[in-house]
């Protein structure tokens, strides 16, 4: 999809506003079909509200989830669908299912194969009929369990018990990498594709067994994360630089996670990954939960590393120095190591 942002104009920016103003943003009928500063700083307000990237840009991602907060339980029947449904409805119903012990997988708001089973075993508990179909009638079965929602859900649970299944040695593990942006969308595709080959170089050295999702001279699709998930990678690590950031940032690792729920796997990767960047780089950086599609997509646990912004003058020059992505790949891949094996 296109990307909009300041200084955009047309009917697109028109939909996007007053989605923001059903969602409770106020914004002034001056900027009515245009992006203009309290539209930007609506869509930084949602955006944070969200666990999005708060670039006030309104990207994939933003558009996506924007569309999904105006779906409210009951609003419309849920059931397993291609592609699958997705929206706020169906992360309530996912959040209530977890909190009555049925688990329906990560809490990301898509009606997939484990919310569906979640939803049957639920209808087959309670004596209704057993066809995964969410309907009003479900929904008061449902209510009626009065579900305590802020209590730690079962996918909470699983995930910790997942987590020590898979740590041991890292030999013959698979492990998804993605090269973020293409060509297509930013100049800093090779230093993305650059990046990756370096990491796949030191986990195969290790013994893992790396698979990149992308070539050179390939955009990244908008399934990668299916791809992820076809794989059967045990982790993915998704590489990025860090944007529109003109002060020193920092490494930034991010994990799965939203105002309600996270991965405990994703965030321990995160934190180890991010420890060996600061002490490699010696740069303090930052760790923070995210909704973005490749941590909420895929079934293993993700992380999104950014591990310098090109837009920084002086970590610009620490990317250009000849063994930069070789460091950088080696300290993330010394941090996926260590997730398996300490």
């Amino acid at each position: 999809m296109r990307i909009y942002r300041l200084g955009d104009e047309g009917t697109e920016i028109l939909d996007i506003q007053h989605r923001l103003i059903e969602l409770g943003f106020t914004l002034p009928p001056a900027e009515n079909g245009t992006f203009a500063d309290e539209t930007r700083e609506a869509v930084r307000a949602f955006q944070a509200q969200r666990s999005l990237r708060v670039d006030g840009i309104v990207g994939p991602d933003t558009w996506g989830q924007l569309v999904e907060a105006g779906f409210r339980l009951g609003d419309r029947t849920l059931y397993l669908h291609a592609p699958f449904l997705r929206g706020d409805d169906v992360r309530t119903l996912q959040r209530k299912l977890d909190a009555l012990g049925f688990d329906p997988g990560k809490q990301d708001g898509v009606y997939g194969q484990a919310t569906d089973a979640a939803v049957r075993e639920f209808q087959r508990n309670v004596g209704d009929d057993v066809d995964g179909v969410v309907g009003l009638h479900t929904i008061a079965s449902i209510a009626r369990m009065r579900p305590l929602e802020d209590a730690p859900g079962r996918g909470l649970v699983r995930e910790v018990e997942e987590l020590r299944s898979i740590q041991g040695r890292i030999q013959g593990v698979v492990i998804a990498i993605d090269p973020g942006h293409g060509s297509a969308e930013h100049g800093d595709a090779d230093i993305h594709l650059a990046l990756a080959r370096a990491l796949a170089a030191e986990l195969a050295r290790l013994g893992a067994r790396p698979q990149i999702l992308r070539d050179a001279d390939e955009d990244p699709a908008p399934s990668r994360a299916a791809m992820a998930n076809e794989l059967g990678a045990t982790i993915c690590v998704s590489l990025h630089l860090g944007e529109g950031v003109p002060e020193s940032s920092g490494p930034t690792c991010s994990y799965f996670g939203s105002q309600n729920t996270h991965s405990p796997a994703g965030r321990q990767l995160a934190e180890l990954i991010l420890e060996e960047l600061e002490h490699e780089l010696r740069l303090r950086g930052r760790l923070q939960r995210l909704t973005a599609s490749m941590l909420r997509e895929t079934r293993m646990p993700a992380v999104q590393v950014e591990a310098l912004a090109a837009s920084n003058e002086i970590e610009a020059a620490l990317l250009r120095a000849p063994d930069a992505t070789t460091r950088i790949g080696r300290s993330i891949a010394e941090g996926v190591r260590r997730f398996f094996e300490d």
